[in-house]
């Protein structure tokens, strides 16, 4: 399978905001942040919304289910992941 293909493949299982309006609350919340907030690390999320650290895991993990957020590894600290919000608009 060619990159081009591979890339096609996953832009057709990007999330909607339909896809998260059945989520619970916590996870609307850091959606909305996402959207707001370029890409962001689990601490700033739970800082920004004033959530409990394993609720926003919770709202990642879901998120992450819908295929509406994007994660990867900080290349500053390797130990951290970033967040940033990939929804078709």
């Amino acid at each position: 399978m060619s990159a081009s293909e591979t890339f096609r493949q996953d832009a057709d299982q990007r999330g909607t905001w339909e896809d998260v309006r059945d989520l619970p609350p916590s996870a609307k919340l850091v959606a909305k942040v996402l959207e707001y907030n370029d890409t962001m690390t689990q601490q700033q999320i739970a800082d920004e919304t004033l959530l409990p650290s394993r609720t926003v895991r919770y709202a990642l993990n879901r998120l992450d289910e819908e295929n509406v957020i994007d994660s990867r590894f900080s290349f500053s600290d390797a130990r951290k992941r970033l967040y940033s919000l990939d929804i078709d608009s």
